[in-house]
């Protein structure tokens, strides 16, 4: 098909509504988290919520520019109690119910939205999260997916002492790359090596091999994943480090076989 001007037809690109808590989430990231959304689809609603006079959200002024941020204004209300929380809250209900973008993306390491993002997925809309490592486990395991900060591209937030660091020792001046986790230490992730082992059971075929696109199909259907933050860039090269799978090439496409299986077929 094609449109009135003759150009062809394009497929609507999903609208993302991005709303971080400036309290909580550092300003040196943003770059990397809209990029990672813009792989998703167009991120036209975007707000940053804080107390804008304080001297801690200094950092954010240019990244508000830079990235055409809007940035809200929550003053603290009473000592001791997040304010901010509360509105970003009440807007992305607000959003949900108006504007009803496909998905939303938050920005916080703050459990408080649990209850938010389990409610705007209860209503069909995708929930992508972005925080640091410490975030707290049931707000991970609401969201859609979660990208632990740490992980995502971009400078450390130490990047400054790094080159100081190298040219004492004689080097460059480069950051280390990060240590990529051992076999051992993957397996030792109970509850990945069950998400992995489960997914590849549920989309075999007759012949006991998963396509490893149908694995990834069925680990986004039960769980907040990403190969990323166990420190592998695609799914397919965690599955071959953690070394409880076949794996093997069949044209364009990999497939994988639980080893145990493997082993029962072969004998």
């Amino acid at each position: 098909m094609r449109a009135m001007n003759g150009t062809p037809n394009r497929p609507r690109e999903a609208h993302i509504a991005l709303l971080i808590d400036a309290d909580n989430a550092p300003a040196a990231k943003i770059g990397v988290i809209l990029a990672e959304l813009a792989k998703l689809g167009v991120t036209n609603v975007r707000r940053a919520y804080g107390n804008w006079k304080k001297n801690e959200l200094k950092g954010w002024e240019k990244v508000l520019h830079e990235y055409a941020i809007r940035p809200i204004q929550q003053f603290d209300v009473s000592k001791g109690k997040n304010a901010t929380d509360m509105l970003i809250a009440i807007d992305a209900l607000d959003l949900l119910y108006t504007d009803r973008p496909d998905a939303f993306g938050i920005v916080s390491s703050d459990a408080d939205f649990t209850p938010l993002v389990m409610h705007l997925r209860a209503k069909g809309a995708t929930v992508y999260g972005f925080g640091a490592k410490k975030t707290p486990e049931p707000f991970v395991a609401a969201c859609s997916r979660f990208l632990y900060l740490e992980s995502l591209g971009g400078p450390p937030d130490d990047a400054e002492a790094a080159p100081a660091a190298g040219a004492a020792k004689g080097g460059k001046g480069k950051a280390a790359a990060p240590r990529k986790p051992t076999a051992a230490e993957l397996r030792r992730d109970a509850r990945l090596v069950a998400l992995l082992r489960g997914a590849v059971e549920n989309a075999a075929g007759e012949d006991g091999w998963s396509q490893l696109g149908a694995v990834g199909s069925q680990i986004a259907n039960q769980a907040s994943f990403d190969p990323r933050n166990h420190g592998f860039r695609k799914l397919g090269d965690l599955i071959e480090a953690i070394g409880l799978f076949d794996v093997e090439k069949r044209g364009t496409h990999l497939f994988v076989r639980d080893r145990r299986a493997g082993a029962a077929a072969d004998g």
